[in-house]
């Protein structure tokens, strides 16, 4: 994937003055040694870490060595202060893990390290210091179950790291009644993410700088291969080869100090009548490279992409979460075949933007919607430039990112599947099914007034994307409660 951070990890061991130093050099060993064997490369940093004076030692060796996410490792009980400011000095994200006490017969009383406790203590000075670390839901253990928890460690990173170098390039204003892709942009800014806000005037007219642009011929081919058969409105694979070098261009000449950038673009409705197309596939092709672009200037969709794509390191989508599956469908491919409830079910949907690996059988089309309203009584021109197909069934993980008109930071996760049912319809679209989806529907999106996008991630990445926005500072993170499991405001009598 272009466009999200390489993590570079280290790993440095602390040690208590009154414990044995070479407890925890041995149990550093042994942790890296397991982390290679299993997941790859990592620094070790050859400084145990005992005084503040260590600390600084250690510091200078993992910036030497390029490290960008650091891993403190208490192999015994640890000196609370200094660790802490190891993480607090280093620029980057930190993780804390503790050795578990080995097998050693009847001589556990010259080899116990005690960092059992002496996490208690760090996760102490980490308040007291307002430090941000990475604990794992149960930060101690041997060491191939520390290498375990560095190797899922490795996504969040990868997100924070993300964040702290993310500009987020809008072209603005937002369609008219669509308030709901509105949102404070100070939480930006709290996650280290800067924004760049256009106007759509400013877009048309680098649009028209790019006339007869001499890359223009290569794009096509490109798409052209990438489409295939589905390749069925050819004529307008010029135009948007032009939109696509456009949107490269810009990012090239305003990301600035920013490595990493996303997208949030209008996209109607006047966008048809001057540009000439819908952008939806240039958009499903930006995302696939790992560059996402949210429609209807969604700046926390965007986010959310973004936050998908560095978790999972693969292809995301930005979808409505549509309509619900009318009852043939449901009885004629669900019911009796896969464990849901109708409710548990919905279609997500947009116009064209998903990325082709993730569509079955993707062809160009043209968005019915636009099509009515700008051209209902011809052949389809201006409303050209979808990418539609059902969505591949598989494993999701459907969550948001967002900031409250209040500006307060939250968001959700729900694990499901895309059912393989067809569904008789056009866009980029899937039967969705998630447990007790008729639940959350209700009393997490509804009830607090999430917009109707949802970002979509193929897999099962709820854990990482919980302890990234844990990360984030989040205190409210929903997710789809289990049956018998109430939410604060439901019902308990329906």
């Amino acid at each position: 994937m272009q466009n999200i951070p390489v993590v570079k990890l280290g790993l440095a061991a602390v040690s208590r003055d009154c414990f044995p130093m070479s407890l925890s050099e041995k149990r550093r060993i042994a942790v890296c040694q397991q982390y290679r064997e299993k997941y790859g490369e990592i620094y070790e940093c050859p400084t145990v870490i005992e005084s503040e004076t260590d600390m600084l030692k250690a510091l200078d060796e993992i910036n030497a060595a390029g490290c960008n996410a650091l891993v403190v490792y208490l192999g015994n009980f640890g000196p609370e202060s200094s660790e802490v400011l190891l993480a607090k000095k280093f620029d980057g994200p930190v993780m804390f893990a503790a050795a578990a006490e080995e097998d050693c017969g009847n001589a556990l009383i010259d080899n116990r390290g005690d960092a059992y406790c002496g996490m208690l203590n760090a996760s102490y000075n980490l308040a007291l210091r307002n430090v941000k670390a990475y604990i794992p839901p149960y930060p101690v253990g041997t060491p191939d179950q520390v290498a375990d928890m560095i190797n899922e460690f490795v996504p969040v990173a990868r997100a924070v790291l993300g964040f702290n170098d993310l500009k987020v390039i809008s072209f603005v204003p937002r369609p008219q009644d669509f308030l709901a892709c509105n949102a404070p942009i100070k939480q930006l800014y709290n996650m280290g993410i800067e924004i760049e806000e256009n106007s759509e005037l400013d877009l048309f007219e680098a649009f028209n700088n790019h006339a007869d642009d001499p890359r223009i011929p290569d794009t096509i081919a490109d798409m052209e291969k990438e489409l295939g058969e589905g390749n069925k409105m050819a004529a307008i694979l010029p135009r948007l080869a032009q939109y696509e070098l456009t949107l490269l261009d810009w990012i090239e000449e305003h990301k600035g100090s920013r490595k990493y950038v996303a997208f949030a673009n209008k996209c109607w409705p006047a966008f048809q009548t001057q540009f000439g197309f819908v952008p939806c596939y240039v958009n499903s092709r930006l995302t696939s490279k790992g560059i996402p672009v949210s429609c209807e200037v969604d700046i926390y969709g965007a986010v959310s992409e973004y936050a998908g794509i560095c978790i999972s390191g693969k292809p995301v989508t930005l979808l409505d979460i549509n309509n619900s599956v009318p009852d043939n469908i449901f009885k004629e491919d669900i019911e009796g075949k896969f464990d849901y409830r109708q409710t548990d079910t919905f279609m997500g949907f947009h116009c064209g933007n998903t990325p082709s690996c993730l569509v079955c059988k993707p062809e160009m089309k043209f968005q019915r919607i636009m099509k009515r309203n700008l051209e209902p009584d011809s052949e389809p021109n201006i409303s050209r430039g979808t990418l539609e197909g059902d969505i591949q069934p598989g494993d999701i993980t459907f969550f948001r990112i967002q900031s409250t008109a209040d500006a307060k930071l939250r968001g959700y996760i729900a694990q499901g599947e895309v059912l393989p049912v067809a569904t008789r319809s056009f866009g980029s679209i899937g039967v969705f099914a998630i447990n007790e989806m008729g639940r959350f529907y209700r009393y997490v999106l509804i009830e607090k007034n999430y917009p109707h996008h949802g970002a979509v991630a193929f897999g099962h990445y709820g854990k990482a994307l919980h302890s990234f926005m844990t990360y984030l500072g989040m205190e409210d993170i929903a997710f789809n409660r289990p049956a018998g499991m109430l939410y604060p405001t439901e019902n308990p009598f329906c």
